[in-house]
């Protein structure tokens, strides 16, 4: 049985709500591709099974089952370097002298994927920057996916993932050989630790973090998860830290964003600035937005 456009629709939905992606048209062709997963691992022998146990909305765990078999999981040891040249030359250097008191950083890889940003961010602090001997190091890597976030837990890879951007040196210096694999060492281990989080889902994090990376993962949202998700992380960054975004990406929040150009790359500063909606009135309220409310009524047909 191949799936109709109804069918599509109504997958499109629950993705979209569970995840806050929304799969474009011109994607339609992953769900049979990419559900086939979903149909072994829960024991169904066709999409119509599968469909029906949505509907019935008797498993609670399989839409989120279903949301994370749909993620873009690409990812690749310091990927993009225009951003990790900024890393090395501006950003890190002015918050390691920021936070000369306190001795301590805290990075946030946002949709870290099988943790390769983790790494490489761990790898150049102590690859260029020895000063930090001693300092209090914590990056935290996140993920929708639990099969990712178990990935990056495992810190290991195979040969094709560290030959993508991992210079040879790193390799040798900060990774152990474990038969056809390689592992992250325990060096680089203990900088750094994993959580599942959905960044679409109500934030509540009671933290504060240096650096922000948020990269290539905001085009996969509509507008209104987007604002909401820049509001969390303008919550969640030092008055004096940074975000960094993806290539083809832009903030488009003028007033809690300011756009910084350099040589190298493009970052964001948090502005102190707040606009003057009512609370629940703007995009942060999207279990009401026009969008939420298409959703329920596509999850509702058939």
């Amino acid at each position: 049985m191949r799936l109709s456009p109804v069918d599509i629709d109504y997958l499109r939905a629950v993705v979209e709500r569970h995840s806050g992606n929304r799969i474009d048209d011109s994607r339609d062709y992953l769900f049979e591709s990419r559900l086939q997963q979903v149909l072994r691992s829960r024991d169904f022998s066709s999409f119509a099974e599968l469909l029906a146990a949505l509907r019935s909305g008797h498993s609670a765990s399989l839409p989120q089952v279903v949301a994370q078999a749909m993620l873009v999981n690409e990812t690749s040891f310091f990927r993009e370097s225009p951003a990790f040249g900024l890393l090395r030359t501006d950003l890190f250097p002015a918050l390691i002298a920021a936070r000369r008191s306190t001795r301590r950083l805290r990075l946030w890889s946002a949709a870290c994927s099988s943790g390769q940003e983790v790494w490489s961010l761990a790898m150049m602090l102590r690859e260029d920057f020895p000063q930090l001997a001693g300092w209090n190091i914590d990056i935290l890597g996140t993920d929708l996916s639990s099969e990712m976030i178990e990935r990056a837990n495992g810190a290991r890879y195979s040969e094709s993932e560290v030959a993508r951007g991992l210079p040879l040196r790193m390799l040798q210096r900060y990774f152990i050989r474990r038969g056809e694999e390689w592992e992250v060492s325990p060096e680089i281990r203990r900088l750094c630790h994993f959580q599942q989080r959905n960044l679409c889902a109500v934030p509540i994090w009671q933290e504060t973090f240096d650096l922000i990376l948020l990269r290539n993962v905001l085009l996969y949202f509509p507008q209104e998860a987007r604002h909401r998700i820049l509001l969390a992380m303008h919550r969640s960054l030092a008055p004096d830290g940074a975000l960094l975004l993806g290539l083809s990406e832009n903030s488009a929040m003028e007033t809690h964003w300011q756009t910084v150009l350099t040589p190298a790359a493009v970052w964001y500063r948090p502005l102190a600035s707040r606009p003057t909606r009512q609370p629940g009135s703007s995009a942060e309220s999207l279990t009401e937005s026009h969008t939420s409310r298409s959703l329920r009524d596509i999850l509702k047909q058939a």
